[in-house]
């Protein structure tokens, strides 16, 4: 037979104490009960393993110390959306800044702007970090709820009253581009599933750094399958080209996969070059060259700047961090 649950009116019973008085240890709200009391509580509390209602607590309290994380369910992560690497590698920056300010972190997958709006009004949470969606959901949430809110990886066409950290995707795909002409390419192929928003400003960066140099462009499907069968159908346009630059290191590695099963050498026979530079970046053989952003100062910029906004302080709508190219094994020299 399963223990029966302690409740409140059982530790206040055994103390002698009033429930209210017991009620108001567990919120917190300890101003006029002696130290000895809430030590009392406290003990028979952990004694007993009394199990509270989190979400009535931090629903009673002005602040709910909860800082939400919505990331996008996007179909293209074909159900494993916390299971990407740059999803994954954001939230443990996210969880170690949060945990460190005192707060808590909350993460939710979500279509659609309704669902954070509803999500976070339930929880009373003090703030929420928004990871991938687009420029219409962020100012749809900015016009329809009054927790602040950061985008911490999307696309601002119009940042007006909302904070975007954002980081120079431009430039991360410029020094691509950059290094591969100066390493002696001469055709490169960019690959990514879209052609809008931050994929295009890598693209754009690129075609610049690589110029003048012939480019190449592949839109590639979003499911594994597919792309995998359209990179079977381009494949002899691939060959064609020496280097190949994805906008995400999640496709370089895919492709390099490819490659590989193809019998085509990285980099001996095309030099592959990512963006992101996520953890698993330097644990695939061979590890990949990319583009590094620092997202420990990314996810310490939005806890710190979510505080701020709830303390009224004016800041800017958007702050753009620099990148650096980082040089692997996926790539090498090619000259003819």
């Amino acid at each position: 037979m399963e223990e029966q649950r302690v409740r409140i009116s059982d530790i206040a019973e055994e103390l002698g104490l009033s429930t209210a008085t017991v009620s108001n240890v567990i919120h917190g709200k300890t101003k006029k009960i002696s130290d000895e009391t809430v030590k009392r509580v406290m003990e028979l509390i952990e004694e007993r393993q009394y199990i509270p209602n989190i979400a009535g607590i931090l629903l009673a309290q002005n602040s709910s110390k909860i800082i939400g994380v919505f990331v996008n369910d996007h179909e293209k992560y074909e159900g494993h959306t916390l299971d990407d690497f740059f999803i994954s590698s954001s939230l443990n920056f996210l969880s170690t800044e949060i945990e460190s300010s005192g707060q808590f972190m909350m993460v939710k997958k979500a279509k659609c702007a309704d669902e954070i709006i509803k999500f976070a009004s339930m929880w009373n949470m003090d703030g929420i970090v928004v990871i991938g969606f687009c420029d219409q959901d962020y100012m749809y949430l900015r016009n329809h709820m009054r927790i602040p809110f950061v985008v911490y990886d999307g696309f601002c066409e119009n940042p007006e009253r909302i904070l975007n950290i954002t980081i120079d995707n431009y430039d991360g795909g410029y020094q691509v581009g950059c290094y591969f002409r100066e390493i002696g390419h001469r055709r490169a192929l960019c690959i990514s599933d879209n052609e809008i928003c931050v994929d295009l400003e890598r693209r754009k960066g690129f075609y610049e750094g690589f110029s003048p140099g012939i480019i190449d462009f592949l839109l590639i499907p979003m499911q594994k399958d597919e792309r995998w069968q359209f990179y079977q159908q381009n494949l002899d346009s691939i060959q064609k080209v020496s280097a190949i630059f994805a906008v995400s290191d999640y496709y370089a590695m895919d492709l390099i996969c490819f490659l590989n099963e193809q019998g085509i050498s990285v980099p001996e026979d095309i030099s592959v070059a990512g963006f992101d530079d996520i953890p698993m970046c330097q644990m695939i053989c061979p590890t990949l060259t990319t583009v590094k952003q620092d997202g420990a100062l990314r996810a310490k910029l939005a806890v710190e700047k979510l505080r701020e906004l709830r303390e009224k302080k004016s800041i800017d709508s958007e702050i753009t961090l620099p990148v650096s190219l980082v040089v692997r094994n996926s790539t090498k020299e090619f000259y003819t």
